[in-house]
């Protein structure tokens, strides 16, 4: 048989390209005409303000808008689908003219707060869509009276932990330590921070919210009602509505808090591996005003030159005073070896600071560094969880140390919980993760290589390690964590097995309470308009 021309096949190729890419513009212009009709007529917006808010493709500020935020680069390469528009809506109207148009152009939306999704569902899909940014909208009203405070969806933990310390020294709020995220999906998905063991999660300090559903209204808790509000209190606000603003409660600090470090290696004298023996004793069932979370990593061996040995760094944050948590671990934890030369005691909007950067207390950074937005900072990354219900032994400690060193390219971060966890039933709010759990593990690869072969390497390694961790953590099924988005556990293609695919990562996410997630979903979201690659699926007909 004769074999076929190859020229003639590269130029059907090309030709099938050009084919291709000409039906999605044709698409995609017809998705722009229809939904910037509709949003002028709907918002009343002038033509000029109008090119202010939406942007097309071809608006030369487009690329600019769409990468300030994109804080992963493996979703910001040239072959990465766009968005057909983005929105970026400067009050709670225009949040309502986009769902109605984005539904008349029949094209769905996804809503951004900071970019910090670590898989990019916020900023690429496969399926045509919008983009929807909530960068503009990121006031923070604080009410020192009623210690509450209303925080929009795009504004900054940075921003939420500043204006509370400019209302008041002795307030705070329990979220996470990177001062760029976004509050809106930080929050809805369960967010957590250096105050979790007193405080608990981001969503067990929540008393209002408002939301825009998926028929463009505009609801309140008492609105959208106690089945709506549970479901947004970390099931992620993107598989049901577009979330426009919480009500937080703040939470006391004192006025001194005390931080430290400690790092032990494996050929130190006590050992990484002995270290970590006692702390998964200690930090889960201490003084619920001491989180110590432990950084996993790779260091210089001073044994054998040349080469790597693992490393355990402990970083804590104390409610009280240097004195106080000395004399707590020298009868809790004597191995860690704390004296009151590691502590430095600082004031709680200081300590926010040395979360973020441990040299800020050296630099003497000001509290106004928590406002900078760090626009278009990003890295090539991945990132996957775990949780630990029964302790490591020191020899399986040994085997994760070996095969990080083995590696050469992962870290590992382990956050105790124990405390205000313990006290709050699984199904009280959708996380599940609640009591017999001792500590969350966060995986941790990055990378600056372009390249393809690169990001096969490094992924492989945080899937390699992945597997290695088998043995030691949950299972039947396999907790994850949705703030940590890994597509490694399963995604919706939102075919006809769309509920199944949903299920495969959705008990992952939330175990037993995935069910009555479902349900909500169903109900607020027939049409399944909120949607993303590990949203809450719609129950199947019939069931």
């Amino acid at each position: 048989m004769a074999k076929p021309c190859l020229g003639y096949l590269s130029f059907a190729v090309l030709l099938l390209v050009v084919l291709t890419l000409s039906v999605a513009e044709a698409a995609d212009s017809a998705i722009h005409d229809t939904f910037l009709k509709c949003f002028a007529e709907n918002t009343k917006i002038a033509s000029a303000e109008l090119t202010k808010i939406v942007f097309a493709q071809n608006n030369p500020s487009f690329a600019t808008v769409l990468y300030n935020l994109a804080r992963n680069k493996r979703y910001r390469t040239p072959l990465t689908s766009k968005p057909v528009l983005i929105v970026t809506p400067l009050k709670e109207s225009h949040i309502q003219g986009a769902v109605l148009c984005a539904k008349t152009a029949n094209v769905h939306i996804r809503t951004r707060s900071g970019g910090h999704d670590y898989e990019g569902v916020s900023y690429a899909s496969k399926e045509s869509f919008i983009l929807l940014d909530m960068f503009n909208l990121r006031e923070v009203t604080v009410d020192v009276k009623n210690e509450v405070a209303v925080v929009q969806a795009g504004a900054t933990l940075g921003e939420v932990y500043y204006r509370i310390w400019e209302k008041s020294k002795v307030h705070g709020f329990p979220a996470g330590v990177c001062p760029t995220v976004g509050a809106g999906g930080h929050i809805s998905g369960a967010g957590y921070g250096s105050m979790v063991r007193k405080y608990g999660l981001t969503i067990d300090n929540l008393v209002d919210a408002k939301i825009v559903d998926a028929k463009g209204n505009l609801l309140d808790k008492k609105g959208m009602g106690e089945d709506l509000f549970w479901a947004i209190r970390g099931g992620g606000g993107g598989s049901f509505c577009v979330i426009v603003s919480f009500t937080i409660k703040l939470v006391p600090v004192p006025e001194k808090v005390t931080v430290f470090r400690v790092e032990k290696t494996l050929e130190t004298k006590v050992s990484a591996a002995d270290l970590l023996v006692q702390w998964q004793k200690v930090a889960p069932t201490t003084d619920n005003r001491l989180f110590m979370r432990v950084l996993l990593q790779l260091a210089n061996s001073e044994v054998q030159k040349g080469k790597l040995t693992g490393q355990a760094s402990i970083v804590a944050l104390f409610l009280g005073g240097a004195d106080e948590v000395v004399s707590l671990m020298g009868k809790e934890f004597p191995l860690l070896g704390l004296t009151k030369e590691n502590c430095s005691e600082v004031s709680w909007i200081q300590s926010v600071l040395w979360w973020n950067n441990g040299k800020s207390l050296e630099n003497g950074d000001k509290p106004e560094i928590l406002l900078n937005r760090n626009l278009n900072a990003s890295s090539f990354m991945k990132r996957k969880s775990d949780y630990v219900e029964k302790a490591i032994s020191k020899e399986g400690l040994e085997t994760i140390f070996k095969t990080m060193i083995e590696l050469k390219s992962i870290g590992l971060v382990f956050n105790p919980y124990g405390g205000k966890m313990d006290e709050i039933s699984p199904d009280a709010t959708p996380f599940p993760r609640r009591k017999g759990t001792l500590f969350k593990i966060q995986y941790s690869v990055s990378w600056d290589d372009p390249s393809p072969t690169a990001a096969q390497e490094f992924t492989g390694a945080a899937k390699q390690l992945h597997s290695v961790m088998t043995p030691y953590v949950s299972s039947n099924p396999r907790g994850a964590y949705l703030n940590y988005r890994d597509f490694d556990i399963g995604i919706n293609n939102f075919g006809q097995n769309s509920f199944e695919e949903g299920k495969s990562y959705g008990t992952k996410f939330f175990g037993k309470n995935f069910d009555r997630l479902v349900n909500i979903k169903t109900k607020v979201d027939p049409d399944n308009f909120f949607r993303n690659e590990q949203s809450i699926p719609v129950r199947p007909s019939g069931e």
